[in-house]
Order: structure tokens, then sequence, then C-alpha cells
């Protein structure tokens, strides 16, 4: 049984009712809107009297009446509680009727914020822990023992700074580490001061949102695209223009001819979520002088550009930019771990001062204890000799998947992004009913993500996202076998295999 905690109870010692009363009344009224539930320990009267600065007189007062009343259960030598024989019909009652107010034309919701969230997917398929997750790595391969020692070793430094905020844009060793590796690594122009610790992709997209865009700011969003990154700026009032994707990435023509004056693009060059392809130099030099000439901006997403497995890392578009018009956002996540939650932006130097007091408002700073592993991480060289084995891993998983995929499908699927990153497109010839068939997927631990749930309009492919990252490569064939049975099974629309 938990603890007894002393519950919220105003007294009014000036009030015309005997303060006996008052607490009578108030420990009623929250055990009848299930504040207080049975079972729960109530404090002893002493406690109580203490708390509320009053004579411990009323308080056995109250507490008697409501022991006579059946909300209380009193033994001798034990605690008193909550009657356990109180209707949870009354107990529970208090969920209901926040439902019911959220649904009503009085909910205290604003009305354009509540269109806004109807307006999300959901997204049942995203969250499970199994064979094809996508953006799950490979968990069991992770070098937790280093990690652990570091960990504790960061904890034998902490000092009473350590419990204090941390610096607003992060902390400066991690900051230092990240800008060299991103000018190795990436080729992206940046130095130390430019960059800003976030809680991963989708917080960064959240504050960039904030700084440059209003409500019903036009965005262009690759289509098929990152649906969670459409939703940040759905919630935000956005206007969302999609934009369709070929192999040479985001038709920048296409975007000018549907909105030539919007704000901003989010793209994924190097790896295009979910399709794969990597925008070709031609788009990203057009990309770029769309963005100069009409004052949009570029948002850059490089979720998983450490993995390539057909040619070296791709560049990254920023490196590219000369007029300080992209937006550089990266994530340990896919590195790492997610639940790390940590990533960066790379912020133009103009704008500084403006995503800075952005960040302020919304969060004051970063957790610090992480910032500091992971920079002790990357500068032990730990980071580098990690990614290097990942990518043998992941090389190995992907080119089983494709061959089992390959085998059990045959000529009934197409196969794109098979050369990068943690997971790959199988589109259907003939069109399935690809979200069924994922709902039904989860139901057996193949988390699969429908590929129609990428499109914000009508999709032009049915299919699945497969991510491999943690699906070990025992398991990869009889998975696909049983992906292969669903879609057999697939009440509507199904396609012959």
């Amino acid at each position: 049984m938990a603890s007894s905690v002393v519950p919220v109870i105003s007294i009014d010692r000036n009030g015309a009712k005997p303060v006996h009363r008052q607490i009578y009344d108030s420990y009623r009224e929250a055990i009848m809107q299930g504040n207080l539930r049975p079972g729960q320990k109530i404090p002893s009267t002493r406690l109580f009297a203490v708390e509320l600065g009053v004579s411990r007189y009323p308080v056995i007062e109250a507490y008697a009446q409501l022991v006579a009343e059946g909300y209380f259960e009193s033994r001798v030598g034990a605690a008193t509680i909550v009657s356990q024989d109180f209707p949870d019909r009354f107990t529970t009652a208090a969920p209901a009727l926040v439902k019911e107010s959220l649904n009503s034309p009085s909910s205290r919701v604003s009305a354009r914020r509540t269109a806004l969230v109807g307006q999300l997917r959901a997204s049942q398929w995203t969250r499970g822990l199994g064979a094809f997750g996508v953006g799950q790595v490979a968990y069991d391969q992770f070098p937790l023992q280093v990690w652990s020692r570091l960990v504790a070793r960061r904890t034998r430094k902490m000092n009473v700074r350590s419990f204090h905020y941390g610096e607003q844009m992060g902390s400066i060793m991690l900051r230092q580490t990240v800008a060299n590796y991103l000018r190795t690594a990436r080729s992206v122009h940046c130095e130390p001061e430019q960059i800003m610790i976030v809680s991963g992709s989708q917080q960064a997209i959240a504050i960039t949102a904030r700084v440059l865009l209003d409500p019903e700011s036009s965005i262009w969003i690759e289509e098929p695209g990152y649906r969670f990154g459409a939703d940040v700026f759905t919630l935000a009032g956005c206007n969302l223009v999609p934009v369709p994707v070929d192999k040479e990435g985001i038709n920048v023509s296409e975007g000018i001819r549907r909105d030539r004056m919007a704000r901003a693009a989010l793209v994924t060059p190097s790896h295009q979520f979910p399709l794969g392809f990597t925008m070709s130099a031609a788009r990203r030099l057009q990309l770029l002088t769309w963005a100069q000439d009409h004052g949009a901006w570029i948002l850059e997403d490089d979720y998983d550009s450490e993995y390539r497995y057909e040619s070296l890392p791709i560049p990254s578009l920023q490196g590219m930019d000369a007029h300080g018009r992209v937006i550089y956002i990266g994530t340990f996540s896919k590195v790492l771990f997610p639940s790390l939650r940590l990533g960066y932006l790379v912020i133009p130097k103009d704008l500084i001062e403006f995503f800075l007091k952005t960040r302020h408002a919304m969060d004051l700073a970063p957790p610090t204890f992480y910032q500091d592993v992971v920079s002790d991480f990357i500068a032990e060289g730990h980071f580098e000799r990690h990614i290097r084995r990942m990518r043998l891993l992941y090389r190995e998983r992907r080119s089983l998947l494709v061959d089992s995929i390959s085998e059990e499908f045959g000529e009934a699927v197409e196969i794109d992004g098979s050369e990068a990153g943690m997971h790959l497109v199988v589109s259907f010839k003939t069109s399935i009913d690809d979200r069924s068939v994922a709902e039904r997927a989860g139901q057996q631990n193949l988390w699969v993500w429908p590929l129609t749930a990428s499109y914000l309009k009508t999709p032009e492919k049915t299919g699945f996202i497969l991510g491999f990252g943690s699906t070990a490569s025992s398991d990869i064939p009889v998975a696909v076998r049983t992906l292969k049975k669903l879609v057999k099974e697939a009440p509507s629309r199904p396609i012959a295999i």
C-alpha cells in the first residue's frame, strides 16, 4: 500500500463553516471525484493537524464522521484508509468528466488547436519493439559496458554546479565535439556557437517552426515524407504543400509550380525518408537557388547519413549553402539509441539570438549530464568504432532482408532505399490495404509501417517501410514469410503471390 500523502485542503479560519466541517467536506469531495481512491492511506490526525496549522480536535471530529459514514476505514494499530468498499463508479468519475469536457463546445482547449490535433494521424505501428521496427537500432550491440563506465565516471565528477541549469545552447564541450564531427564527416560549415543541443529531431523542427514560420505559412513537405515532421507543422498551423519525390529527390520545379512563395521546405536529401533516394546535385542547387531568390528556408533533416553501403556518405546540403538559408538537423537516436533523446541544430549565425530566445521560452536549457557522457563517448573514439561495427552489421541484415523479400515476393514487389540507412521500402505492383496488414502484423510482433501513411494526399504506391536495425539476421527470413502470409490474407484488394 502506498504511503499517505497529505491532500490539498484549504481551511478558512474566518469562515462561517466550522473547521471540522470544512475538513469533512474537502475529504468527501476528494473521494467522490476520484482524487482519493479505495485503499489509499490517510495521514494521521496528528500529522494532518500540523500540516493545516490547526488544533487536532477538529481533525479527529472530521475523521470520526467520515468513518461513521463509511468513507474511511479505521482499525486499531493500523492506518486509516479510504474505504475499500466504496463504489468504483464514483471514484473513477473524474476521467469521464474530463473526456466529456474536452469533447464539448465549452472545451477549455482552443477550438483552433483542437481542429489541428484532429488532423494528426494515428500511428499504432510506430511504438512496438520487434521485427521491422523503423528507427530501431541494434540495441544488443551497443557497447553498454563502455557507456556504463563513462556514466559512472561522470557521476563521480558531479558537484553542486551539476544540479543547476546548463547552458542554453547546450554543453560547450559537446558542441565543440559535434562541430568537429560535422565539419569532418558531413562537410557542414559550422562553429560550436552555431550548434544548439535539443531533445531529438522533433524538438529541433518544433523550435525552427516557432522561429521561422507563422500560422498559415506554407511549407513544402516531401511526398511521401517524414510524417512526424509534417505533424509538427500541422500543430503550428502551417499550410502543408506536398511535393512529389522521384529518384533525384524532391521535385523542386513541381514545388515552385504548386507554391512558389512557400516559406520553407523540409527535406531529407542524403537519404530521403521513406523511399531512400539521394537528392542529385542539380536538385540541390535548384533548391538552394529557390530559397535564396524567395527568402525561403530549407530544413535539412540528416537523420541517418552515417550508414551507406554502396558508397561513401553523401556531403550535406548545408555544406553547399553560401547564403545561410539551410537549418541543419541531426540526431543521435539512430547512431546511439532513441531513448537518449539527444539531437542538434546548426543555426545560421544571424539567427542564433532568435533561436536562443525561443528555446529559452520553451524549456530554458537541455539536460546536461548525458551531453557530457556523449561528448566523452565521441572524444575517446568509441563513437567511430561503434559506427564502423554497426555499418557492417546493418549491411549484413540489409542484404539478408533484400534476399528474403526477393525469394518470398518475387516480381510482385519493388525494393527502394536499400543502399543506405536502417530501413527499406517494399512497394507492391498491385494495390493492397497496407494499413490493415500493418495493424494485423503488430499482433504478431511485426512492426511494419504502411507506406500509405507517409502520404499527405492520395498515395501513389502501397507497401511497407521495413526497418532492419533491430531485427536479428536469424529472424529476418521467418519474419518475411509471416509478412507474406499476412499480405495474402489481406481482407481487401489482396495481391496474387
